[in-house]
């Protein structure tokens, strides 16, 4: 472990910003807001994967295997969505998701 630093004190930043993140997507009204809320999320996940398995398995790299393929999957995740918030502003000039649901098909 790190000096002077417990797992507790990992865990506990990393349930605060879970909870940041979570707020953020819940209360947010633009898509681009909502889209880092959701990066938060993921991110924290990649945190306590990795914080964990060194603490249970300090000789064993499955935490941050399982980190850089929620890191793959979160990139990919993040260029669809831009891909998908780029192509509504094109259609309705706004980011906001109240503006979506009166979206033309």
């Amino acid at each position: 472990m790190i000096e002077g630093i417990s797992i507790y004190d990992v865990l506990t930043v990393t349930t605060i910003l879970f909870f940041i993140g979570l707020y953020g997507f819940l209360t947010r009204k633009n898509l681009i807001s909502i889209l880092i809320s959701v990066e938060i999320i993921l991110n924290t996940s990649v945190v306590n994967f990795v914080i964990i398995n060194t603490y249970l398995y300090p000789d064993v790299l499955q935490g941050a295997v399982f980190s850089i393929f929620i890191i793959a999957v979160a990139a990919a995740e993040t260029a669809l969505a831009v891909a998908i918030i780029i192509n509504l502003y094109r259609q309705i000039s706004s980011v906001e998701v109240k503006d979506t649901e009166i979206m033309k098909y």
